[in-house]
């Protein structure tokens, strides 16, 4: 366990007339007084005789098949046994991964299921007999209404779905509910793609009490290059300005034309997995079907205020935002 979000600096020198080390960290000298630095090695050296509590989130980036069901419930099984090798606690697989991401709404509904139906039975069994929690997307029927989905499954159960609150394709119905999952004593929220773009979803999550945030995309882009670094730096602000890990968990696409798509484009992967400060702590790099697997400490501390600057703006600020919010929507009408 850290109890700083820095490895202890190397001595140099010590000076017992002036109680002070001078210390050097990357090159650069600095003083510290000598109860803090003692301080430091006490609570380090207590520190690891303690039992990490450690929760193995993974994420299996992975070639979604548009509208073959079988070929990608074994993908599932497939990402599922390796997850389960590798001991891992939670494994997630892209966005709508189950049924395919669609341009059109006629497509999306010729391929689309229930949580009470056969096919997600099928799903479900899959899960029967191990501990791994299981984290899949697909395009799901409900109430005649179509719903970007991540369902949440273990042990043959669904414990709880998200929906996509804030969904690029239109045809969608947006979500509304934010539920908070334990697992280990880690507690994790879901958001899809483009909600990792907004402010809110992660807020409402980590403001429940999520200190991982998991995010299923599927990315068939045509600006590749810039859709990367924008949709990097989403995901960086996100983790810092809420105190959490964010995990991208995206797909790969193999060639550059795509069934149920309107253009050419790139599907190119890069899941990762953000600490709290916004650095890249696992990664399954470009184009390769990957599991990505990180131990998560939970007693892990970093130089960050878990949600502070959220709950603090939002109660503080308020006010203000409706008021703006309204003038904006006034303005926007006019025009």
């Amino acid at each position: 366990m850290r109890i700083f979000p820095f490895e202890m600096p190397s001595l140099t020198t010590f000076n017992s007339s002036h109680g002070i080390f001078r210390l050097c960290v990357n090159g650069i000298r600095n003083v510290c007084p000598l109860p803090f630095v003692f301080g430091l090695l006490v609570a380090k050296s207590f520190s690891a005789d303690a039992k990490p509590r450690i929760v193995r989130v993974g994420h299996y980036q992975c070639e979604c098949r548009i509208g073959d069901f079988e070929a990608n419930l074994a993908t599932v099984k497939k990402g599922l046994t390796q997850a389960i090798d590798a001991k891992l606690d939670i494994v997630s697989f892209p966005e709508c991964f189950l049924t395919g991401y669609y341009k059109d709404g006629n497509d999306a509904r010729k391929h689309c299921f229930s949580v009470d139906s056969p096919e997600m039975r099928r799903v479900l069994d899959l899960t029967a007999n191990c501990d791994t929690t299981l984290i899949v997307g697909l395009n799901e029927l409900r109430d005649d209404k179509l719903y970007n989905t991540a369902v949440v499954i273990e042990r043959g159960r669904i414990l709880g779905r998200y929906s996509k609150s804030l969904p690029y394709e239109g045809y969608f119905e947006p979500g509304r509910e934010f539920t908070v999952f334990d697992k280990k004593g880690l507690k994790f929220g879901i958001v899809i793609c483009s909600d990792g773009g907004y402010i809110e979803p992660t807020r409402i999550l980590a403001l429940k009490g999520a200190n991982l945030i998991i995010a299923p995309h599927f990315n068939f882009i045509e600006n590749a290059v810039e859709h990367y670094a924008a949709v990097r730096n989403d995901h960086i602000a996100r983790a810092v300005e809420n105190g959490v890990y964010f995990l991208r968990a995206n797909n790969i696409v193999t060639g550059k034309q795509l069934d149920g798509q309107e253009h050419d484009g790139y599907g190119y992967g890069d899941s990762y997995l953000l600490d709290p400060t916004g650095q890249i702590v696992a990664g399954a790099g470009l184009f390769r079907e990957h599991l990505m697997v990180y131990q998560l400490d939970l007693d892990q501390k970093y130089y960050t205020q878990k949600f502070y600057r959220s709950s603090k703006s939002g109660l503080e600020l308020m006010d203000q935002l409706h008021e703006a919010l309204n003038v904006y929507k006034t303005t926007t009408r006019r025009k």
